[in-house]
């Protein structure tokens, strides 16, 4: 009897993708690559489950060509790349891979955040373009951590690791969500909840750390903008699309805000030209969740939860982290 199949759609640590060879016939790419939806459609043709990256977008008119497909494993905790409706409707499990990176990559946050705000991206390109001749007492001045006001806009896990963190910078917090935490995750976070406007206007450092939506896009517009202080500054890793990009280049050139630091964009891989002129912006590509330990975490979440939904390992017949759940229900 034939093992399933399982494609997996880049390279990632050879010893955790052999925990499927047991069960599986597995074919995994070689190179990191993006997929035409034609690409993908032949890739998944025969495949009984799949593990995918954010950049594999798995609808409708890929799921038509895959009609063995049972379970679609993404790499990362956002899932937007999925159309998990129609996977539902096909009868495909869907998992993520949440609070693995929870911790990571609210060190990265804090990290671009405070490079933003003490101008280091840009004191950096100055030194090394050999400007450095001499120190000015009023020179490279940049905003405290300590002591500000940081605000969350997405206050889940993440937004409530970051939280967390400000203990140690004597900072206040105030956040912004879709329901108010309790009070109990309140207090220990050490957090105020205040509506969005009070948020823009109050925030020296914004942090987003909200999913991405429709009803998200460009939550951070040029209204948005206008409304923080001048000597703010805004730091996105949440999803690209979520800030309006070429509002936010216009809003630093205009010095309607300090500064801005970015792992997401719209349209990544593609940066925005405009963006890329500003001086007072750090840019990273898409790599808060991109330490070691952190990432073989993902993976093995992402491996254990396809083992789960064929029966096998200790989660067996309950993957952890499945999206939708009432889909093995159904099958069963």
């Amino acid at each position: 009897m034939s093992k399933p199949k399982v494609w997996v759609s880049r390279p990632f640590f050879p010893d955790i993708v052999d925990r499927l060879r047991e069960h599986f016939e597995v074919t995994a790419e070689t190179e990191e690559r993006a997929f035409s939806p034609e690409e993908l459609a032949v890739r998944l043709a025969d495949a009984d489950a799949a593990i995918v990256g954010l950049a594999d977008r798995i609808d409708a008119g890929v799921l038509k060509g895959a009609p063995k497909l049972r379970f679609v494993a993404n790499l990362g905790v956002g899932y937007n790349n999925l159309d998990l409706d129609a996977l539902t409707e096909a009868g495909v499990g869907a998992s993520n891979t949440p609070d693995v990176l929870n911790e990571t990559v609210a060190d990265y946050g804090w990290a671009l955040m405070m490079a933003a705000a003490r101008r280091v991206g840009e004191a950096e390109r100055w030194l090394r373009a050999g400007q450095w001749k001499g120190s000015r007492f009023e020179g490279w001045l940049g905003a405290d951590i300590h002591g500000s006001t940081i605000g969350i806009l997405g206050m889940g896990r993440i937004g409530q690791a970051i939280a967390r963190r400000a203990v140690g910078f004597r900072a206040r917090v105030i956040y912004h969500n879709r329901s108010r935490l309790d009070a109990a995750i309140e207090t220990e976070c050490g957090a105020t909840y205040v509506d969005k406007a009070a948020l823009l206007a109050q925030a020296d450092h914004l942090i987003l750390v909200l999913p991405f939506t429709p009803a998200n896009r460009h939550t951070i517009g040029a209204a948005e903008l206008k409304a923080m202080k001048p000597t703010a500054t805004l730091t996105n890793i949440a999803r690209g699309g979520i800030v309006d990009d070429e509002a936010l280049a216009r809003a630093l050139a205009d010095g309607e805000i300090a500064a801005a630091a970015l792992d997401v964009f719209e349209g990544e891989p593609a940066v925005h030209p405009d963006l890329l002129e500003q001086q007072n912006v750090v840019l990273s590509p898409h790599i808060a969740s991109a330490s070691r330990d952190t990432r073989r975490g993902m993976a093995s979440l992402a491996v254990d939860n396809v083992l789960a939904a064929f029966g096998h390992g200790p989660s067996a017949g309950r993957p952890p982290t499945i999206l939708n759940p009432g889909v093995l229900a159904d099958a069963s």
